[in-house]
């Protein structure tokens, strides 16, 4: 797509695209761009489409619109289950897709806090399973190996309580340890360095939890100093700052 293509994207307050191939392209440059509501009006357009590849990057763009701040509980409840069901169509489209498995697995977790205990645990080995076969499928994508690592970390830090309730409900509930985290984190970082702000705070916070202090300091004076591009960075960098303070 030339420059004059791109120009009139940015000047569009919705985006029209009839060739597929031309509505991907438009898509990712959009993504790029930050303009999370012009991507989802793009793709909207399209959510009958049976092509997995335009599915996924729908529930993405759902996703990235319900987790604006200007958007409302109830638009971001419906935009989180939209979201879903893009990414579960997108999965009985091409299960042989890395980022339609990753983005499946993020969506299902994502409607775990609309949902009880029970089901929000069930949902963990299904989710698990789909950051598995994202790595297995695409091992040098960071942000899998990234999402896989939040996921060990998650479980290596759950409640006592809501242990007790996961025993009682599954004969094996999920588990993990903060040394099987570590792992992903550090394979994603090996994969592209610095790719993530998030991935370098959790590094120094699996650190901490491991009891090693020098690593610590290390990953979270990383987080701390990278430059921040989004909302999201500078709650990073606030963390990574309060965490330092502590040590």
């Amino acid at each position: 797509m030339g420059y004059e293509a791109y120009v009139l994207i940015s000047q569009a307050s919705i985006v029209h695209a009839d060739n597929q191939n031309d509505i991907l392209d438009q898509a990712d440059y959009l993504y790029g761009s930050g303009e999370t509501e012009k991507l989802f009006h793009l793709l909207e357009q399209h959510k009958s489409s049976e092509n997995a590849q335009l599915l996924w990057r729908l529930a993405r763009a759902s996703r990235d619109l319900a987790q604006l701040s200007q958007t409302s509980v109830e638009k971001k409840k419906s935009l989180t289950y939209e979201a879903l069901a893009y990414a579960k169509k997108a999965l009985e489209k091409d299960p042989s897709c890395f980022a339609v498995n990753k983005w499946y697995a993020i969506c299902l977790s994502d409607v775990g806090d609309y949902e009880g205990i029970k089901k929000k645990i069930a949902n963990a080995f299904v989710i698990k399973e789909h950051f598995q076969k994202a790595i297995e499928l695409n091992p040098k994508d960071p942000t899998s190996l990234h999402l896989m690592g939040i996921w060990c970390y998650t479980f290596a830090e759950m409640p006592w309580y809501q242990s007790k309730i996961a025993a009682v409900l599954f004969s094996t509930p999920p588990s993990s340890t903060y040394d099987e985290a570590l792992q992903y984190f550090q394979k994603a970082e090996d994969v592209e360095p610095n790719f993530y702000s998030k991935n370098l705070l959790f590094l120094g916070k699996t650190y901490m939890k491991l009891n090693n202090r020098k690593m610590a300091l290390l990953w979270l004076t990383k987080a701390k100093e990278r430059l921040a591009h989004t909302e999201e960075d500078k709650q990073v960098q606030k963390e990574a700052l309060e965490l330092l303070n502590s040590l």
